[in-house]
């Protein structure tokens, strides 16, 4: 085991390197830039497209079942334990690195959008299917590169998508109320099980009612903890703006730990990049191409500059607190400790339920991308032996070593990232004149 756990720093150390941050971080910026700031001027309609009315069209889920069976794999632990871990090991300057990775992160899940409804299939059954894959085979016509996305996101699919999430339940739960991990893990297992066997529509269903009502519950408990605490909040901003760019209370005191980890745990919360997001995209009932990018942007606006940002200020505001130090605690742990102290007597209970609602729907939403990844490596024949193996792996998260099971997760989320980043990039064109087409159509009456 410890032989594994070296091999899997050495891989992860490797794949989170300088050059992976250049090229997600660089693609964010490359189409900002491509788009002229896209994700600024669009983000009004963006959201109207989400909360409003629209026809029927073809597809298998409305746009609002597909950002919430996308939020629900991307708010999940990463939210909490992962901003926590950003915060211990980059400092406090770490936060303003996630916000910097989301902003231009939103025009990368909007590409991500785009390609996913412009290159998505019908498979056998007659639903739609789509993502990196299909935009890599039908987009690129380079079928191996496809398939090395799909064994990539096969394998991320029970780190990120499964065993870090149930793992991290299982702490909390036990840290909170004293219940053994394999309880947990066992309870956990059956709940997905009843979502998970059902496919997309009972995922979907299932995502937006727990999605809204589990974002809204963490947000609102972060926004008392705030207001409660008016004098931090200055302080805590300027800490994460000057740490930033000093390195201070970071790992070795180094800069490049708050971008390293600021970076990583950002992209693992929000997922821009990663090729995950669009899958779920593909799914969606639309008109065009650039109305479901839209509507996935809003996803990572969501994610990290709302809900990652509630845990991070929170999590500095302690810091501060504390007289400048996280003390030996980290992980979900960490953030249940500095909510209850912030908030005593619900704190606490806010970031457990908040923790535990919030993984469990990134174990539903990370199924149905994990299945659409094996079943194009080995056909629509794997759905159900797929889902099994998921399902299992929920219960094995439980009992694992933390840190094993987030070395995991990052590696694989960091290696399904390079061939979807490649195509966004060889793909650029294609996503701008979907773009203009979009923008043309609007005017001329065409769409609406």
């Amino acid at each position: 085991m410890q032989n594994l756990q070296s091999l899997m720093e050495t891989l992860s150390g490797w794949v989170w390197g300088p050059y992976m941050l250049v090229l997600i971080v660089g693609t964010g910026i490359f189409l900002t830039f491509r788009l002229l700031f896209w994700q600024f001027r669009m983000l009004p309609l963006a959201f109207k497209q989400v909360f409003g009315k629209h026809p029927d069209h073809s597809g298998d889920i409305s746009q609002f079942a597909s950002l919430m069976t996308a939020l629900s794999a991307t708010i999940g632990t990463g939210n909490i334990a992962g901003v926590a871990t950003a915060c211990v090991l980059g400092g406090p300057g770490a936060v303003f690195w996630m916000w910097m990775t989301a902003l231009f992160g939103m025009a990368t899940k909007y590409g991500e959008g785009v390609l996913a409804v412009k290159y998505r299939v019908k498979n056998e059954k007659g639903e739609m299917s789509g993502g990196p894959m299909y935009y890599i085979e039908r987009g690129l016509k380079w079928k191996w590169l496809a398939l090395i996305f799909a064994l990539f996101g096969t394998l991320a699919s029970f780190g990120i998508g499964s065993s870090v999430q149930s793992n991290t339940v299982a702490l909390a739960v036990e840290n909170s109320l004293g219940i053994e991990t394999w309880m947990t893990g066992i309870i956990i297992t059956a709940f997905s099980a009843l979502v998970i066997l059902g496919g997309i529509k009972s995922i979907s269903k299932a995502s937006s009612v727990i999605v809204p009502i589990m974002a809204v519950g963490y947000v609102a408990g972060g926004l008392i903890i705030i207001f409660n605490n008016l004098e931090l909040v200055v302080p805590a901003l300027k800490m994460i703006f000057t740490y930033a760019f000093t390195g201070e209370a970071a790992v070795g005191g180094a800069i490049g730990a708050a971008i390293r980890y600021g970076v990583a745990r950002g992209v693992f919360s929000n997922e821009a990049g990663m090729g995950s997001a669009p899958i779920a995209a593909a799914a969606a009932k639309t008109d065009h191409p650039a109305r479901q990018g839209l509507v996935s942007m809003t996803g990572t606006f969501i994610d990290t500059i709302i809900v990652c940002s509630i845990t991070g200020i929170v999590l500095v505001m302690g810091y501060i607190m504390a007289g400048n130090s996280f003390g030996d605690q980290t992980g979900a742990v960490l953030t249940i400790g500095v909510f209850d102290k912030l908030l005593p007597g619900v704190g606490g209970w806010v970031v457990t339920f908040g923790i535990i609602f919030f993984a469990y729907s990134t174990i539903l939403g990370w199924s149905y991308y994990g299945e659409k990844c094996a079943t194009y490596l080995l056909g629509e024949k794997f759905v159900l032996p797929y889902r099994i193996i998921y399902i299992a792996s929920v219960f094995v998260g439980c009992i694992a070593t933390l840190d094993l099971v987030w070395l995991f997760a990052d590696t694989f989320n960091g290696l399904m990232a390079v061939p979807n980043l490649i195509a966004l990039l060889l793909l650029s064109g294609v996503i701008a004149k979907e773009s203009k087409d979009f923008i043309a159509r609007r005017k001329s009456g065409e769409l609406y």
